[in-house]
């Protein structure tokens, strides 16, 4: 019995192919065998989230009502709470139901954003490395990606002046993300402000990833985008609860912005989901205002684990740079070694898990990515061991 092939469109082709071909079945193989192995690979933490968040889940999961179709209107309370936290965190008024849409989390959101604005041959650009949702959203659209390397040279900015003229002026949308994953970099008030007016000189929508806006340490508080004079006339920005309150699982964020960019992102959805569980944005809620109370002690262990890893790795020989914020560290490969090789070396020679640089897109060669996802003592004992591979 033959089967028939299934021809993929161009536009799948063209992603692209995942880098890490058979790490998954290593490491199964290294457990199986009694191998600790320790992964540091995704930001995914091993902490709980808000106690309240829970309960709330808990009742709502115990009345029908919010059994219901939630629709991209969602819960209204968690549009109202999500204004009332940018005014109360950024100092930003935001309208909660013209100017906020929830989301099945950010990457909902990243990555449908492109369909409402890129035609065939419109560009992109993109930070590179950075986020597959934004390379894989803008691919799938139809859309070509201009990817800009970021690098220690530029302190891991999008150096906009060097985007070619002929790319810039056929630019419709720009994707940022401060603070950074994965380089953990964090952008200075001019440079928000150089990125609104090159957005606006163009017509550009302008995306900020503001993911890891609460995972900042060392009395630094992260801007929203919105904060500065024109963003909202060409801006969106999206966050999470994911990584503020350990809710990755949870599937739940918020795009808040100009309205227009709003209700477009809000027709593209509705022909694609019918909402995040309204369950869920009631738990959002309780996050949400657990903020002032639970998310400062969170962000502790986070601040304490990136001490005793930076720590660790330094004295396990490695050059290392202790950032401002995300739960993060970006870190010098060993030279004359791809980021790829040494994140095998790595797994099967000392049973840790470390993301490649390049596994988030070339620019990310020459480095790889620790995720702060385990305890201090945990993180000590992978720096350790990183540091037999030296």
């Amino acid at each position: 019995m033959t089967h028939a092939t299934h021809a993929t469109n161009a536009r799948f082709d063209a992603l692209p192919p995942y880098p890490l071909a058979g790490m998954k079945e290593m490491r199964a193989r290294l457990v199986a065998d009694g191998v600790d192995v320790l992964d540091l690979g995704a930001g995914d933490a091993d902490l709980a989230p808000p106690p309240a968040a829970v309960e709330a889940l808990q009742r709502a999961a115990a009345d029908p009502a919010y059994s219901r179709y939630p629709f991209q209107a969602g819960l209204r309370g968690f549009r109202d709470e999500v204004s009332r936290f940018m005014e109360r965190r950024f100092g930003v008024s935001v309208d909660p139901v013209t100017e906020v849409l929830p989301l099945i989390g950010s990457k909902d959101g990243i990555a449908h954003l492109p369909f409402a604005f890129l035609n065939p041959g419109d560009y992109a650009v993109i930070p590179d490395p950075g986020y597959q949702a934004y390379l894989g959203g803008v691919t799938l659209a139809g859309g070509r990606a201009h990817r800009v390397p970021l690098r220690p040279e530029h302190d891991f900015l999008v150096p906009l002046e060097g985007v070619p003229a002929d790319v810039g002026a056929a630019t419709r949308m720009l994707y940022l993300n401060y603070p950074n994953n994965p380089t953990a970099a964090s952008a200075p008030d001019g440079y928000f402000r150089q990125a609104i007016d090159w957005c606006t000189e163009r017509g550009t929508v302008l995306v900020h990833d503001h993911a890891y806006s609460e995972i900042a340490f060392d009395g630094y508080r992260p801007k929203s985008l919105l904060e500065f004079d024109g963003a909202r006339d060409v801006g969106i920005e999206f966050h999470s609860l994911s990584k503020t309150y350990n809710m990755t699982g949870w599937r739940l964020g918020w795009a808040v912005g100009n309205a227009e960019i709003i209700a477009a992102l809000t027709r593209v959805k509705t022909f694609m989901d019918t909402g995040a569980f309204l369950g869920i944005q009631a738990a959002g809620v309780a996050a949400l205002r657990s903020w002032e109370h639970w998310v400062p002690g969170n962000v502790s262990v986070f601040q304490g684990r990136r001490d005793r890893a930076a720590a660790a790795l330094r004295s396990a020989g490695f050059e290392v740079t202790v950032p401002r914020a995300t739960m993060y560290l970006w870190t010098p490969v060993p030279q004359g070694e791809s980021s790829e090789a040494f994140a095998r070396r790595a797994l099967s020679e000392q049973g840790v898990i470390v993301l490649p640089g390049a596994a988030l897109g070339e620019g990310g060669e020459g480095f790889f990515r620790i995720a702060l996802t385990l305890s201090e003592d945990r993180l000590a004992e992978a720096a350790a061991r990183l540091g037999r591979l030296l």
